[in-house]
C-alpha cells in the first residue's frame, strides 16, 4: 500500500500535521488537498487541540501544486485546478480559523499556494537556515492563489508584497526574516524541536484568550481604529469572566505558573 498523502498525529495537546509526499517535494494534488484539508478539519473537530505544527516530509516542506500531476491533465487543466484550489482555498480558510495558534516548520524550498501561500497563511513560522521561499505563480503564467493576495500584504505591507508576487524573488530564511514573514531562522537539525517547543509553550498557554489574539489580529486589519478598540473592549471585559483569567491572576500573585482550562 502507498504511503498516505498527510499523517496526522494528536499528542499532549499537539495536533502535527505532516505533508508525506517528499519525492514530489510534498507538491500539492488534489488527492494531497483533500487529505490535508481533512486533517484540518480533524483538528477543528478536537476539543483538546492547543496549538498545530505542520511540517513537510523530506528535503522540502512544499513546493506548491504538483506541476507533474498539473501537466499531465493538458486540456482538462482548468477543471483539475478548480478542484485543487476549492481544496486549497477550503484548508487554508480552516488553517486561519482554528482557535489553536498553528506554527509552520520550514526546510528547503516554500514555493506556490501550497507553501509560500500556507506560510503567509499560519501564525508563526519557524525556517531552517537553508530554507527557500519562492511566491512562484506568475513565473509560469498563473496568479497567486491561497489568499496570499490578502496575507502577504498584511505581513510585509503592499509595496513589498507587490515585489514579491511579481518578480518572484527567492529568498532565503534570513531574508524573509528580515522583513516579517519568519518569526525564527534555526539550524535545521534543530527545526522540528524547536517547532515543538513553541507549540508546548503555546498549548500551556491561555486558550481563550489566544483564540481572541488570533480571531482580532486577522479580523482587524480591516476595520478602522474607533471599531477595533470597541472590539478589543468587549473582548477583554468578556475574558475577564473566565476562569483562565482568574488563574492567570492567581498565578501572578502566587508567583506560578498557570494552568488555564480553556474556560
Amino acid at each position: 500500500m502507498s504511503e498516505p498523502n498527510v499523517l496526522l498525529t494528536i499528542e499532549d495537546r499537539i495536533a502535527h500535521i505532516r505533508m508525506n509526499r517528499p519525492k514530489a517535494a510534498n507538491g500539492m494534488s488534489v488527492e494531497m488537498l483533500r487529505d490535508f484539508y481533512n486533517a484540518v478539519m480533524t483538528v477543528h473537530g478536537s476539543d483538546d487541540v492547543r496549538a498545530v505544527v505542520i511540517t513537510g516530509a523530506g528535503k522540502n516542506f512544499s513546493a506548491g501544486g504538483d506541476i507533474h500531476a498539473f501537466h499531465s491533465k493538458g486540456k482538462d487543466l482548468p477543471a483539475y485546478i478548480r478542484q485543487a484550489t476549492a481544496y486549497l482555498q477550503d484548508a487554508m480558510q480552516a488553517l486561519m480559523r482554528l482557535d489553536a495558534p498553528v506554527i509552520a516548520a520550514v526546510q528547503g524550498y516554500a514555493t506556490g499556494g501550497g507553501g509560500f501561500g500556507m506560510v503567509c497563511a499560519v501564525d508563526i513560522v519557524i525556517a531552517a537556515d537553508s530554507a527557500r521561499f519562492l511566491a512562484g505563480a506568475t513565473k509560469v503564467g498563473m496568479a497567486p492563489d491561497a489568499g496570499t493576495t490578502a496575507t502577504l500584504p498584511a505581513i510585509v505591507g503592499q509595496r513589498r508584497a507587490m515585489e514579491i508576487l511579481l518578480l518572484n524573488p527567492t529568498m532565503s530564511a534570513a531574508e524573509a526574516k528580515d522583513i516579517g514573514i519568519v518569526n525564527q531562522v534555526v539550524a535545521e537539525d534543530a527545526l522540528l524541536d524547536t517547532a515543538m517547543t513553541l507549540a508546548r509553550t503555546l498549548a500551556d498557554g491561555p486558550p481563550l484568550a489566544q483564540a481572541a489574539v488570533k480571531r482580532e489580529v486577522r479580523n482587524h486589519a480591516k476595520l478602522p481604529v474607533e471599531a477595533v478598540l470597541t472590539e478589543e473592549a468587549r473582548t477583554v471585559s468578556e475574558l475577564s469572566g473566565t476562569d483562565d483569567a482568574l488563574e492567570g491572576l492567581a498565578s501572578m500573585i502566587e508567583r506560578r505558573p498557570p494552568a488555564f482550562t480553556g474556560r
